[in-house]
C-alpha cells in the first residue's frame, strides 16, 4: 500500500542529494530545479519531456551514443556550467531535442541529445512510464550515476541504481507558497509529494 505525505523541500534534498550517492549534492540540486523549471513552463506553450544523467559522465558516454550533432560540443566547460543562467536557458531551447544531458560531477553539462543504451532486465518500474524512464532506470544501473527525468505529463522522477526514489509535482512544487507564522511575516513554503511503501 502506498501513501502520500509532504515533505519541506530541503528535507527532500538532503535526501536526494546527499552524499551517499556519491555525486555532487549541489549539482544534483542544481539539475532538479531546473528540471521542475522546464516541467513547469514548458516551452513555446507545449508541454516537454526530457532527462539528465548526473555524474560518472565518462562512463555515461560509453553507454550513449549521440541522436544527432551535438549542440554543446566544441564550446568551452565555463560557459556550460549548469548553474549559469545563460546555460540553463540553452537547456531550455535544447529540451526540446529528443536525448538525454549528460552532466558532470561538476555541474559541466557535457553533451546533449544522447540515445542512452538501455536494457529492462532487472528493472522493475511502475507500468505506465516509457522509454524515456526505462532508459534512465538503465544507466543509473550499469554507471554511478543519478537520472533526472521530466515526464510530458510534468512529473519529475529521481531514479537512483535502476529505482525511482523521487517523484516531485510542479504544480505542488511551485504552488508552495506562504503561510503566515508570528509577528504577521510570511515565509515561502514548497511542497512535494512523494510516495512511500508501507
Amino acid at each position: 500500500m502506498e501513501r502520500y505525505f509532504m515533505k519541506m523541500p530541503e528535507d527532500m534534498f538532503c535526501e536526494i542529494c546527499s552524499e551517499k550517492r556519491g555525486i555532487n549534492p549541489e549539482t544534483l540540486k542544481e539539475v532538479i530545479i531546473l528540471a521542475v523549471e522546464i516541467a513547469r513552463e514548458g516551452r513555446e506553450g507545449r508541454r516537454i519531456g526530457t532527462m539528465f544523467v548526473v555524474a560518472d559522465s565518462e562512463n555515461v558516454i560509453k553507454h550513449s551514443r549521440p541522436l544527432i550533432l551535438d549542440p554543446l560540443l566544441g564550446h568551452p566547460a565555463e560557459v556550460k556550467q549548469i548553474n549559469d543562467p545563460d546555460m540553463r536557458e540553452t537547456v531550455k531551447e535544447l529540451a526540446q531535442l529528443d536525448g538525454a544531458f549528460i552532466v558532470s560531477d561538476d555541474g559541466t553539462v557535457v553533451s546533449a541529445c544522447r540515445y542512452l543504451d538501455s536494457f529492462s532486465e532487472g528493472i522493475d518500474l511502475p507500468l505506465g512510464l516509457g522509454s524515456r524512464h526505462m532508459a534512465a532506470a538503465s544507466i543509473t544501473k550499469v554507471t554511478n550515476s543519478v537520472a533526472v527525468v521530466v515526464s510530458e505529463s510534468s512529473v519529475v522522477r529521481i531514479i537512483d541504481n535502476g529505482e525511482i526514489v523521487s517523484e516531485i509535482i510542479p504544480e505542488l512544487w511551485m504552488f508552495k507558497r506562504y503561510s503566515a507564522l508570528s509577528k504577521g511575516k510570511m515565509v515561502e513554503q514548497e511542497i512535494i509529494l512523494s510516495t512511500v511503501e508501507d
